[in-house]
């Protein structure tokens, strides 16, 4: 059983830099992670963190109503695929609504495309490259 639950900025970095950062000179910190309204999720098996992903509130101009940012979602190679992302999308789209905010939004790897279409987000406007990561789209739930 896969168990999600707040969890520290601080937590987040070890996955965050063996998943999307391993040998790419990028900060695995990012900006907005210390801000009051930003909140963090990690996914734990057997008591271990095995995947984490942050919300910042941020506005896209492109999109509309209140705006939080989905940013560094990463699970551990090992446990990819056993729905650890699903999960913690779900507690996401809940403290989102509680919260009263309109719209989800992120940068995702092309790779990630289907797995964020699951999850009901859709591509917006075109593939656009980031350095030593690759070509990402901009996608979106309203909530």
């Amino acid at each position: 059983m896969i168990e999600v639950k707040k969890i520290t900025t601080v937590e987040t970095y070890p996955i965050r830099l063996e998943v999307l950062r391993k040998n790419i000179p990028l900060p695995y910190k990012f900006g907005g992670d210390l801000n009051d309204d930003t909140f963090h999720l990690g996914a734990f098996k057997d008591k271990k963190l095995i995947a984490v992903s942050s919300y910042v509130k941020a506005e896209n101009p492109d999109l509309k109503g209140s705006q939080f940012q989905l940013r560094g979602m990463a699970t551990l190679t090992e446990y990819q695929g056993i729905g650890a992302g699903k999960l913690m999308m779900d507690k996401a789209f809940e403290i989102l609504q509680e919260m009263k905010i309109n719209c989800l939004w992120c940068n995702a790897r092309v790779i990630a495309v289907p797995f964020y279409e699951k999850q009901g987000l859709k591509t917006f406007g075109s593939k656009f490259n980031i350095e030593y990561v690759g070509e990402h789209y901009v996608m979106f739930k309203n909530l």
